[in-house]
């Protein structure tokens, strides 16, 4: 497996001044006449060492490679001087971003959902991204799309029990182990990936109906839970107030036509009309 090895390419700016100083003079020497064989020599050799002139980018790496073998990166930025013979590639070290396409795949439980994610990645191994992979940026894209499907898989769209991990829910621990199963896929690219986040997040269209009714129908039971919770509640308080108040004493049929009444208000959906009691307690 090769790694990135440094490599501290000259300064490219002196050798430049030299080698058109020896240009210019050479030139000079063969238009006087002066040993036109050796200084025309000489202009030859300085215009092959000016091929060995190339430049750096911020957040550039060159892997010099000669006759094939890796001899190292150049990593600093300016112009730099090496051997003419090596062949540079320019490799970005920024980061970079990609959204992957919509994914149709299944849940855990077996539903069809549409899924896609951003990825936040930069090469930090130019060797490892050269070398060890054919098109480090098309092995990105291919294996992040592979681990999303596979994370889809694993977990439900909707949690149904408390505690639970789903997808629409669990966004910051889906995105982690997303991240993590990208990024083991990466790893011998060279590549480090910094963020994922899912963007993209439905059930597929041919059953987006049938589960928008079921978590509408889902919400309606929560919200009659919690309503008739604070009803019985109430009711609770309203029985004990009226028995330590010494309001009214009522036996065991009375307390539960109260409650049942009481019920009904609190939990009706429309708005409930009163009846006036004008007789006795017990008519």
């Amino acid at each position: 497996m090769i790694s990135e090895t440094k490599r501290n390419a000259v300064p490219g700016i002196p050798v430049l001044i030299l080698l058109l100083a020896a240009i210019l003079g050479s030139l000079w020497a063969v238009r006087n006449g002066i040993q036109v064989r050796v200084f025309s020599l000489l202009i030859v050799l300085a215009v092959l060492f000016l091929r060995g002139l190339f430049t750096v980018s911020p957040n550039q790496g060159r892997v010099l490679q000669l006759f094939g073998a890796y001899r190292g990166t150049a990593r600093e930025p300016g112009l730099r001087w090496t051997n003419p013979f090596f062949t540079r590639k320019a490799i970005s070290l920024r980061v970079r971003n990609f959204e992957t396409a919509r994914l149709k795949v299944n849940d855990k439980r077996g539903n069809p959902i549409e899924i896609a994610c951003v990825v936040v990645w930069k090469v930090v191994d130019t060797a490892e991204a050269v070398f060890q992979v054919d098109n480090y940026e098309n092995y990105v894209h291919v294996q992040s799309e592979a681990a999303l499907r596979n994370l889809a898989t694993a977990y439900p769209y909707d949690a149904h029990s408390e505690g639970e991990i789903a997808l629409s829910s669990h966004t910051a621990e889906v995105s982690a182990q997303l991240k993590t199963e990208i990024q083991e896929r990466l790893q011998k690219a060279g590549v480090e990936v910094t963020e994922t986040r899912v963007s993209h997040l439905a059930y597929a269209q041919e059953i987006a109906a049938v589960m928008l009714r079921r978590q509408q129908a889902a919400a309606v039971v929560a919200a009659r839970r919690t309503i008739v919770e604070g009803a019985v509640g109430m009711v609770e308080n309203a029985l004990e107030m009226l028995a330590s108040q010494n309001v009214v004493e009522l036996d065991e049929e009375r307390k539960a036509t109260m409650v049942s009444n009481l019920l009904v208000v609190l939990c009706s959906e429309q708005t409930t009309q009163p009846v006036v009691n004008t007789g006795s307690l017990y008519r």
